[in-house]
């Protein structure tokens, strides 16, 4: 099981706002302290602006910012959120006729029981479990800008 680059940069993301809460970050800035691309970031920042997690403001002195406190925001929520609604496999799709032996397969609901699980777990935890230690992940960031 593996989460999408897409659920890791929006949890990147959240963290690195909820380490910098007293300022707007930038797209730029937030690609440059992670090394990952400014295109995938913006899609990122639009489906957390779309689901009200973060706030965008446009123009000179713009960015990015959380609408919540760390400890509102559920992990599991984000991922389902970022991980979309699509079957977990082919069979548990609308369309299952692709796949043979539905009426005896056992897996579809062993997945479905695995991953409630790992969902589970996910909202046992806040954004704010993540940077329990800002000070510490500012450091690294800037290690890893440096390098």
């Amino acid at each position: 099981m593996r989460l999408t680059t897409f659920s890791d940069y929006t949890l990147r993301v959240l963290m690195f706002l909820a380490v910098e809460r007293d300022r707007l970050a930038t797209i730029p800035e937030i690609a440059a302290a992670y090394g990952i691309s400014e295109n995938h970031l913006m899609k990122v920042v639009h489906q957390l602006a779309r689901a009200g997690v973060i706030a965008s403001v446009r123009g000179k002195g713009g960015g990015i910012r959380l609408l919540q406190e760390p400890s509102a925001i559920r992990l599991g929520q984000i991922v389902r959120a970022s991980e979309g609604n699509g079957a977990i496999v082919e069979c548990l799709g609308e369309d299952h006729s692709g796949c043979k032996i539905v009426p005896a397969c056992r897996l579809a609901p062993i997945l479905v029981k695995a991953f409630d699980a790992l969902y589970a777990t996910l909202d046992e935890y806040t954004l704010a479990d993540l940077v329990s230690q800002p000070q510490r992940l500012s450091q690294m960031r800037q290690l890893l800008a440096l390098a």
